[in-house]
């Protein structure tokens, strides 16, 4: 069960990091990605930040390796925003949930083009 501050802290974690990808995170290989989630574990050792890239596959990898290559600024970054006592190591992970959504409207819409739905 997960605790109202880990909660809290997720959804600030989010909130930072979009502003700080929003105001310009000086690494040319973050594209077009979107902060959908932050997981933070009950002991606040761990933070899974889940993330959308819009582009082709090679550019979400290449999003998804800079952010893991910068996770340590960006949190040192939030560490001074946010302050907690120990700040969570940062992970980030893509987003399998939008990705599983628009392969079952793909496949919901070719069912409905071959009219078996």
């Amino acid at each position: 069960m997960k605790g109202v501050r880990t909660v809290r802290l997720g959804a600030l974690i989010q909130k930072e990091i979009s502003t700080l990808l929003h105001n310009g995170l000086k690494n040319p290989n973050v594209g077009l990605v979107s902060i959908s989630h932050v997981d933070v574990t009950p002991d606040i050792s761990y933070a899974t930040v889940k993330i959308s890239v819009i582009g082709s596959r090679q550019e979400q990898m290449k999003s998804l390796n800079a952010l893991q290559q910068s996770a340590g600024f960006i949190r040192s970054h939030l560490a001074k925003l946010i302050k907690i006592h120990k700040f969570p190591e940062l992970r980030f992970v893509f987003d399998e949930g939008e990705r599983h959504a628009a392969r079952i409207d793909e496949i919901l819409h070719e069912l409905k083009k071959k009219g078996e739905l």
